[in-house]
């Protein structure tokens, strides 16, 4: 499962890239966050590019885009609880649940 692999390592970064400098950033111009976003992003286009690429064929696109969107949550909500220090509330679960259930009818549903 490489594909997966890097696309949670993908998933890493770009989530460091788009919300890292909500926490220390707020000082910064909006141009210095867009430009170091723009180079944490380049990391994960080297990882996101071949995981796709990887993973075509074994997977369809819907499949690839959908499993990227699970992945996306999961590594968010460790950033958030453990970068941010935020915590979930019930709403957020029932939307994950309710994302599951997607991620289910992709995968599952023949």
């Amino acid at each position: 499962m490489p594909t997966l692999l890097l696309l949670c390592l993908s998933n890493i970064f770009m989530t460091f890239a788009w919300y890292g400098h909500l926490k220390y950033g707020h000082d910064w111009p909006l141009w210095k966050a867009v430009l170091v976003s723009w180079l944490i992003a380049l990391f994960e286009y080297c990882l996101a590019v071949p995981a796709n690429r990887l993973g075509y064929g074994m997977f369809t696109g819907f499949q690839l885009k959908i499993a990227q969107e699970v992945i996306t949550l999961l590594v968010f909500v460790g950033f958030a609880v453990l970068f941010l220090g935020e915590r979930p509330a019930w709403n957020h679960f029932a939307a994950f649940a309710c994302l599951g259930g997607a991620a289910w009818f992709a995968f599952g549903v023949r």
